[in-house]
């Protein structure tokens, strides 16, 4: 799956002018590799230096860096410092010259745009925060937000940061179930909701899923409703109060309050299959300092750019990328839709109304792109591209060279960064002073020690091992919420004081480095292991094929056998040619012992809103199993769709 050359070499102002040459130049470091040296093997000198450059904003500054005396899983960062999310991203731009720049603009499904500058942002940030206080929130009290992102999920998510209150941010397209299980394990006393939205041109019924959810969580005690569609909706009188009337009357202006560095800023919720949710616990400096550090130096991120990815608020890449560019005082572009409706280029088509720097995308979504033709970004004016982005999943050659290629006519780097909700930000990502081959995700990220690791936790140099991370960083989870033990044995249970990602990854003879997948989506076959990445590598570089997922299941003789879903290219049927035909691109790329068992087509692939693919859903299913738990899932009539091993399709 990794590219033999470079595709993409550093030039011009990538090379000599971004925000991480500066830092380089101010602290005497001439290359990439005494960058990594400096950065990684002094943490807390990174960590300083960096928010010194970026100009991180204190109402107390810290007075120690870190103490690690608990270990990597416990360490406290910037100590005696006192600081908020709102004081750097919304205060010190709401007056003088960036006072009247525009902060969001969004664009809903239904081509509608609002946009809010710097300085009404800030006004209604204060507002919505004083009617929030005015409904009994404070420091420390958790607001749950299921909304779709746009404009009220901005205010809100600041409003709650504002206050000192911790946000509690979910995907706007729960299940009353999944929503009710957050609300309550995180206690929250408000949920931020809609009174509906739109998907595909269909209503969608956010306000009936949330009065659902609302009975299974008694901690609830408010429920704020924006209007987004103007339908009709049930409503509890004493409980539900519009958005609009909350803070109506208040002033433009309320003091942000100040907290300690490790305050809690959100509970973000991970994905998984099964069990009780794992909060993950977000902190104001954290935050800042990650966020800040990746966008500004992964990204080079200015104050006059314009970034747009495509994401959720309930995803940690929604807070991340609004936290991110108000710190600078830039402009973040939100679209609130379905990334192919009603054009399958819609994505394309908001770039070239909007005109962002900085486009950010999943792999999965370059598919969805690609299946629309070349001819897509050929008709559109991207011309205000200088960085593409990607995070998520691995990348397919195939894919990456046509993004590359066809969106970023060959000029632009792809920032291909990986990490977590539980890091609020990546472990691995590329500088732009980097050459790139094609679909690497760069090298280590800054302040963070990462490495590749065997079984037995020795480094690996050249070959696939298991990520993990030697040090602590300010973002990493303050462990799970209620559930301690669950964090220690998830992350530090395989090898002592040593971060372990659930990530395999490689890096090559020229330092770059790869990912291949999740270790638990590992498919191992005749006790030869891969990731289901490799495989739908092979089956999308045939031109019958759009997207595909590959897993593993049971074989009595091999222990596990590979089973493919396709979907494919219009006008493009699965006949026993084609089907022997992808088993054998299969078998070429990966050895005999891979060929597929069996390949199925289906006409959608089961994922989630941000694009990540329900492998393990899809197993279950194909088994006859269980499927777990869906929350996440964008269309759930997508894994109806996938058939058992006992039908046959065609």
């Amino acid at each position: 799956m990794t590219g033999s050359g470079f595709a993409w070499r550093s030039h011009g102002a990538y090379r000599t002018a971004s925000n991480v040459r500066r830092f380089m130049d101010r602290h005497g470091l001439p290359d990439y590799a005494s960058l990594l040296a400096r950065a990684n093997g002094d943490v807390a000198w990174f960590w300083q230096a960096a928010l010194e450059d970026l100009g991180v904003a204190w109402y107390r500054p810290f007075d120690r860096v870190m103490d690690d005396s608990r270990g990597i899983a416990w360490t406290r960062w910037f100590l005696g410092g006192r600081t908020n999310i709102v004081l750097n991203c919304l205060d010190r731009h709401a007056t003088g010259p960036r006072a009247e720049r525009p902060a969001v603009v969004c664009e809903s499904e239904d081509g509608a745009v609002r946009s809010l500058g710097y300085a009404e942002l800030h006004a209604a940030v204060s507002r919505f925060a004083a009617g929030l206080r005015a409904l009994g929130v404070g420091p420390g009290d958790r607001v749950g937000l299921y909304l779709p992102i746009g404009v009220e999920a901005v205010v809100a998510l600041f409003a709650c940061l504002k206050l000192g209150a911790v946000a509690v941010p979910t995907f706007s397209g729960f299940g009353a179930e999944a929503l009710a299980a957050r609300l309550a394990d995180a206690e929250a006393k408000v949920l931020c909701t809609a009174d509906g939205g739109r998907r595909r041109g269909r209503p969608v019924p956010t306000k009936a899923e949330a009065d659902r959810a609302v009975a299974m969580a008694p901690s609830v005690r408010t429920v704020v409703v924006a209007r987004r569609t103007g339908d009709h909706v049930p409503w509890t009188p004493g409980r539900d109060v519009w958005f609009e009337d909350v803070g109506r009357d208040a002033a433009d202006r309320l003091t942000t309050e100040p907290l300690d560095a490790e305050a809690w800023a959100m509970i973000l919720y991970t994905s998984g299959t099964t069990g009780r949710p794992k909060g993950t616990i977000a902190t104001h400096a954290g935050c800042l300092a990650q966020v800040a550090k990746e966008i500004a130096y992964y990204f080079d991120l200015r104050p006059d750019d314009r970034l747009f990815w495509l994401t959720d608020i309930g995803w940690m890449m929604g807070p991340w990328e609004l936290i991110g560019t108000a710190f600078f005082g830039a402009t973040v572009v939100l679209y609130d839709g379905a990334p192919d409706f009603p054009d399958p280029d819609r994505l394309l088509a908001l770039v070239e109304r909007h005109r962002p720097t900085h486009f950010g995308i999943s792999p999965t979504a370059v598919r969805m792109l690609m299946r629309a033709g070349d001819d897509g970004p050929a008709r559109r004016d991207l011309s205000s591209l200088r960085v593409l982005a990607s995070s998520g999943e691995p990348w397919d050659p195939a894919s990456w060279e046509w993004f590359f290629d066809r969106v970023g006519r060959r000029r632009l780097p792809i920032i291909n960064f990986s990490g977590g909700t539980e890091l609020m930000g990546g472990l691995v990502a590329p500088l732009p002073i980097m050459d790139l081959k094609p679909c690497s995700v760069g090298g280590p990220g800054l302040g963070m020690d990462v490495d590749i690791v065997d079984d037995a936790g020795r480094p690996v140099r050249e070959g696939i091992g298991h990520l993990v991370c030697r040090k602590p960083a300010p973002s990493m989870t303050k462990g799970f919420l209620g559930d301690p033990a669950r964090y220690l044995e998830t992350y530090f249970g395989r090898w002592p004081d040593v971060w372990y990602h659930g990530d395999w990854a490689s890096r090559d003879a020229d330092g770059q480095w790869f990912l291949h997948g999740r270790s638990d989506d590992t498919i191992k076959v005749a006790g030869k292991r891969t990731g289901p990445a490799e495989v739908e590598s092979a089956l999308v570089a045939h031109e019958a094929v759009s997207e595909a997922a590959a897993v593993g299941v049971p074989d009595p003789v091999k222990g596990e056998a590979i089973v493919c879903f396709v979907v494919l290219r219009a006008g493009t049927s699965l006949d026993d040619a084609l089907r022997t035909a992808l088993a054998d691109r299969v078998a070429a790329a990966l050895g005999k012992t891979h060929r597929p068992a069996d390949v199925r087509a289906v006409p959608t692939l089961p994922k989630t809103r941000s694009g990540k693919i329900l492998r393990g859903a899809i197993r279950r299913r194909y088994l006859g199993e269980d499927p777990g738990d869906l929350s996440s899932i964008e269309d759930p009539a997508a894994l109806a769709a996938i058939p058992s091993r006992e039908v046959r399709t065609t």
